[in-house]
């Protein structure tokens, strides 16, 4: 290259240079920079940062975070949100301005992340365009509506004696290893085809568990519109306290754009506990059970979060379900009645029953639903009018013939046909129904079909029936569907329809 021409080139670069500079606009940000003086299992202390907000977040070195809860006038108590050893006494931290958030949008759809909106399932980065903070308020009661639709979660026992509404707090309860993960997996795994985005939540459950837990999602194809938000027992305790919000901000981002989600927790006893552990480093005063006076308050505006949206914002809902597990089948220890205030009904889990395998083991004289049958499709309220009347008379005469009672022709009857709904009750895990299937057995029940059957059969002859379904007429299944209330003449042929089948199991 001749050297004229390098000259030029360097004289215009320096040139483009200079006016650049001359150009550039220098800017002063301030920065509000504290030190760390005390750190803990799962918490620091830091001093200098007088202008601090309170849930506000602080950057520490090597890129762990932490929220500022504790505001004194000479320190700061801070919840860690990564792991405590990388911080040493004199380390520096720096104000954030903003309180801790968490990406949402369609990206997040059929992804495993942890509470900071970090992947772990190996997928890469997630793109995203905003974010929301953890902590918001709930909406006020003249955006809500009634909840009036039903979540259906093909369940037999929870759908037909009770039932769930989009937009309902439904609490799951019972012992340790009662299935209450199973049932929370099977309501998501029957959101399948119904434009529901779910998520789970898992606060402080073993790898194992939140693996098996992905691996049954994957396997029915339901990770496909579920977001899991898993932290692990050997997390920081901070990470567990946050994942619930994180977790109902991204429910929400869907619910307000008119869409229906199911967020579940699991389980709400474990964030109870790291909560009261947070609290109790941070030297606030303990309660109950060595709760801090809070506790309440921490699920209460949790589950106030979840909704169901007036049409005027699009008609969204949020339906949640909570998971809490009672020690020795005691509903009436502190959390458990807690939560039991907060939500809108129970499903309690009986290890007595799970122990006799009736499976799920739900108890339906300790269950409820406080939204009941407006939450119902009306051919299920056409159907089960009597059956949890009946069921309970027949718990309360089993006990009584347990004495060796003679009995008479009517209690046996009704002895017999409660056997025969028990039987009903039972149902696989990880086998959902339809709302068609449910109805059908469900009526050839209550009308007495089954009675002429041993109980040896009865699994045997519901199998037949159910196979049997997808023959019914396009019009009675839209009927059942669309909420159209159930005629004479649907009754009378569904109820014919199932004699035929069931003839070939009665008894000669």
């Amino acid at each position: 290259m001749p050297k004229n021409d390098l000259h030029t080139i360097v004289t215009d670069l320096f040139d483009q240079l200079e006016k650049n500079r001359e150009q550039h606009l220098f800017t002063l940000s301030p920065r509000e920079i504290g030190t760390v003086t005390s750190v803990t299992s799962g918490i620091a202390r830091v001093s200098g940062l007088p202008g601090v907000g309170f849930e506000e977040l602080l950057r520490f070195p090597g890129d762990v975070y932490g929220i500022a809860y504790n505001i004194d006038a000479d320190e700061i108590g801070v919840i860690l949100l990564g792991e405590d050893w990388l911080l040493h006494v004199g380390d520096e931290v720096e104000r954030t301005g903003r309180v801790m958030d968490i990406p949402v949008g369609n990206a997040v759809i059929g992804r495993v992340i942890n509470p900071v909106g970090e992947p772990m399932d190996g997928l890469g980065t997630i793109p995203f365009t905003e974010r929301l903070p953890i902590e918001r308020p709930a909406h006020p009661i003249m955006d809500r509506s009634a909840v009036s639709m039903p979540l259906q979660t093909g369940i037999k026992a929870i759908d037909a004696l009770i039932p769930v509404g989009r937009g309902q707090r439904e609490l799951i309860m019972g012992d340790r290893q009662t299935g209450k993960t199973a049932i929370a997996v099977d309501t998501i795994i029957n959101q399948r085809g119904k434009d529901v985005i779910c998520i789970y939540c898992a606060i402080g459950q073993r790898a194992a568990s939140v693996a098996k837990v992905i691996a049954n999602l994957r396997h029915h194809g339901a990770i496909d519109y579920t977001v899991v938000v898993a932290t692990e027992g050997n997390n920081p305790p901070g990470l567990k306290y946050i994942a619930p919000y994180a977790a109902t901000s991204i429910g929400e981002y869907f619910m307000e754009q008119g869409r229906d989600v199911l967020v579940i927790y699991d389980d709400l006893t474990e964030h109870a506990r790291s909560y009261r552990e947070l609290s109790l480093l941070l030297r606030r005063p303990p309660g109950r059970e060595a709760f801090p006076g809070d506790i309440f308050y921490i699920h209460s505006r949790l589950l106030e979060r979840a909704t169901h949206l007036c049409d005027e914002l699009k008609g969204g809902s949020l339906t949640a379900l909570p998971i809490v597990e009672t020690e020795a089948q005691n509903i009436s220890a502190y959390i458990p009645t807690n939560l039991i205030s907060i939500t809108d009904g129970q499903i309690y889990l009986s290890p007595k029953l799970f122990e006799l395998g009736i499976l799920p083991a739900v108890d339906v004289g300790k269950s409820v639903s406080r939204v009941g049958g407006k939450a119902q499709l009306p051919a299920y309220r056409t159907v089960t009018g009597s059956l949890k009347l009946a069921y309970s008379q027949f718990e309360e005469l089993e006990n009584y013939a347990r004495f060796g009672t003679r009995l008479d022709d009517n209690t046996k009857r009704i002895i017999e046909h409660g056997k025969r709904i028990r039987t009903w009750l039972k149902q696989p895990e990880l086998h959902p129904l339809s709302v068609a299937e449910q109805i059908v057995v469900l009526l050839a029940l209550t009308e007495g079909h089954f009675d002429s059957i041993s109980i040896d059969d009865m699994k045997l002859a519901e199998a037949a029936l159910l196979e049997a379904c997808p023959q019914l007429p396009a019009e009675l299944l839209d009927r059942i569907y669309t909420g159209t209330a159930f005629s004479d003449e649907d009754r009378s042929f569904i109820l014919d329809f199932a004699g035929q089948i069931l003839k070939a199991f009665e008894i000669d």
